[in-house]
């Protein structure tokens, strides 16, 4: 397809694909003559991805390592997921040290749950940040809530792998990307709602029969 088939097909504004090639997101397509190139369902699903990412908050050159490793072939599959999901937010502060160090809360929790603990993940680091913010809040995690955590999130985990593309590393790295960077806010606002469907069942004995602000009633009215 030509470029402005390219711009119809995507939605995408010609000047922003022409910036994307300019700054090496989006491959360039086939020369068919000196000023005209012929495009495919690549270039498609790269602006796709590209979009996608933006409407996250991603800046540029964190999508741009994205893409890098998506047209890279030289790392393996373990790896070039790992380095593309570590481009996702969050980002560690400015002043966090770059070189692997312990992470003592989030190895402790790994290692509770018999999972591999590398300092190296930039995972490991959201964990322990996270963990310490609990503990400054006098919300330090049970064994009984990492347990329960655990389990259910490396079911979830498992199921996400399963369901990934294997037709190519290309659509693996991609489908892990867009996985985690769209997939993750549903599950907060998955576990809210079902904090919300326990607590109307839980605590409708502090609302009087018939009360306006039953979450019951509301419910009923809802069906």
């Amino acid at each position: 397809m030509r470029i402005s088939e390219l711009v119809a097909r995507t939605g995408v504004p010609l000047a922003t694909v022409k910036y994307y090639l300019r700054e090496g997101l989006l491959m360039p397509g086939e020369a068919t003559s000196a000023t005209q190139a012929r495009y495919d369902e690549r270039h498609v699903r790269r602006l796709a991805l590209i979009r996608a990412l933006a409407a996250q908050g991603l800046p540029l050159p964190r999508i741009r390592e994205i893409v890098r490793l998506l047209d890279g072939t030289d790392e393996s599959l373990f790896v070039a997921l790992g380095r593309a999901i570590a481009a996702l937010p969050p980002y560690p502060p400015d002043d966090d040290a770059p070189e692997p160090r312990d992470y003592p809360r989030a190895r402790r929790v790994l290692e509770r749950l018999g999972q591999l603990y590398d300092p190296r993940f930039a995972a490991v680091a959201q964990l322990e940040r996270a963990l310490a913010a609990l503990e400054s809040a006098g919300l330090a995690m049970s064994d009984e809530r990492i347990d329960v955590y655990g389990r259910h999130v490396l079911g979830i985990a498992e199921l996400d792998l399963d369901l990934l593309p294997t037709r190519s590393r290309d659509a693996t790295v991609e489908a892990a990307v867009l996985g985690t960077a769209l997939y993750e806010p549903v599950l907060t606002a998955m576990r809210r709602l079902a904090h919300q469907h326990l607590a109307a069942r839980r605590f409708t004995e502090f609302f009087p029969p018939g009360s306006p602000d039953s979450p019951v009633a509301d419910s009923q009215e809802q069906q």
